[in-house]
């Protein structure tokens, strides 16, 4: 089955909360914040005990040097979809750790980008 990474179910997060995201858009950041990445950003919410919480915007910034050396190495096409994917696998790894949960804006490591690429990464 495939994956929807435009709309999608993630969690549970630390406090046990479903989230769901919206892909919004994705662009290269040097137009924007004059930054070398590949933007992709979701609207994030969760249903709270008085009903749906507030929306809330996530920019994953996607390093372009980064995503050059992942293309090389993997063979995989650097396209738009394969970033949404990425940027989507992100977003799932921070609401079920907590991890950057409180930021909107987050730029990924090589072992960031590693991780949402599915690379076993080193215990």
């Amino acid at each position: 089955m495939a994956e929807n990474f435009r709309r999608f179910s993630s969690g549970p997060d630390p406090f046990g909360r479903m989230w769901q995201a919206e892909f919004r858009w994705l662009q290269t950041a040097i137009s924007i914040r004059h930054a070398d990445t590949v933007d992709v950003k979701f609207s994030v919410w969760t249903a709270g005990p008085l009903g749906i919480e507030d929306r809330h915007e996530k920019v994953i910034a996607l390093p372009h040097a980064s995503l050059l050396e992942l293309s090389g190495r993997t063979g995989h096409p650097l396209t738009d979809p394969w970033c949404m994917k990425l940027g989507a696998r992100h977003l799932q790894h921070m609401i079920a750790s907590g991890e950057d949960l409180e930021k909107n804006l987050v730029t990924l490591s090589p072992a960031d980008l590693e991780r949402a690429a599915g690379i076993p990464q080193p215990a």
